[in-house]
């Protein structure tokens, strides 16, 4: 799917500031800040406490008052809640579920034109909230997508490949249809699963922006190229008007020199067609 979407906000800014929200086992904020500076652009974060009611409601404030100053919104990896049962996410998705925490969600998508990502467990938690595929925060239905146990059965650490499916977001604006990246995944539930129907929509619509590929770049069934058993081999989703994105795979970790003894390049393109359309 080769047609891109708008790759630049209507409003934007010289110095944007992406806000990184800290929950309670989330664990790639170190890494997902030094992506974002490698953009020259500035990061916020904000620790989620909750410690007790009251400090709850403190955060709520505090992440309130963030996103205000913010033109993305980005959900970092991890194991939110001690990787919580029936759904990793679903903790990060009922605290951004908050009327006022969702009121700025809404206004930084609709009023503001900005962006939200999210990888790994931050893009569990935009499925959790509809933001993945509807662009927006909805009720969960039936024919929704969700990302399900690994078909392995176990939690997964290791490399693969993937390849540029869609530039229909402008996360993706700095990529061509066709790319092969070798990126990182450590997950435990990153299985993307829907009905035939709904993967051939998401497929018409560009909204699946990479898959897991073989040696031959082509889209791999469950095997060790495709390890979680993602439907369509899908590993990386957004939204219609393409600015909520989501994927398994953890760019922000692809770091050079890092990784001795498999074929992982620096790649901060994802982040950078993010700070180019907001700045």
């Amino acid at each position: 799917y080769t047609r891109r979407a708008r790759i630049r906000s209507r409003y934007p800014v010289a110095k944007p500031k992406v806000l990184l929200p800290v929950f309670f086992g989330t664990n790639c904020e170190y890494d997902a800040e030094r992506a974002w500076n490698a953009c020259n652009v500035s990061c916020e974060t904000v620790v989620i406490n909750t410690q007790s009611e009251s400090e709850v409601r403190r955060s709520i404030v505090r992440l309130r008052d963030a996103l205000r100053q913010a033109q993305i919104l980005f959900l970092s990896g991890g194991f939110s809640a001690a990787d919580e049962p029936d759904g990793s996410g679903k903790f990060i998705a009922a605290f951004l579920r908050n009327p006022l925490i969702q009121k700025e969600i809404v206004d930084l998508l609709e009023k503001r034109d900005g962006l939200v990502g999210g990888i790994c467990n931050g893009f569990q938690a935009l499925v959790q909230l509809g933001l993945l595929p509807h662009g927006r925060i909805t009720t969960i239905g039936e024919h929704d997508p969700l990302l399900d146990y690994n078909r392995a059965g176990r939690h997964i650490s290791t490399v693969v490949r993937t390849r540029v499916s869609s530039t229909l977001s402008p996360w993706f604006s700095e990529y061509e249809v066709g790319q092969v990246h070798r990126l990182p995944i450590s997950h435990g539930e990153g299985r993307f699963t829907a009905d035939a129907d709904t993967l051939n929509a998401l497929a018409e619509a560009g909204q699946i922006a990479s898959q897991y590929v073989d040696e031959h770049n082509v889209a791999a069934p469950f095997s060790v190229d495709n390890p979680n058993g993602s439907l369509y081999a899908v590993e990386a989703l957004s939204s219609a008007d393409g600015k909520v994105f989501g994927r398994m795979a953890h760019s922000e970790r692809a770091v050079s020199e890092l990784y001795r003894n498999a074929p992982v390049s620096a790649d901060f393109g994802l982040f950078k067609g993010a700070a180019n359309y907001v700045r």
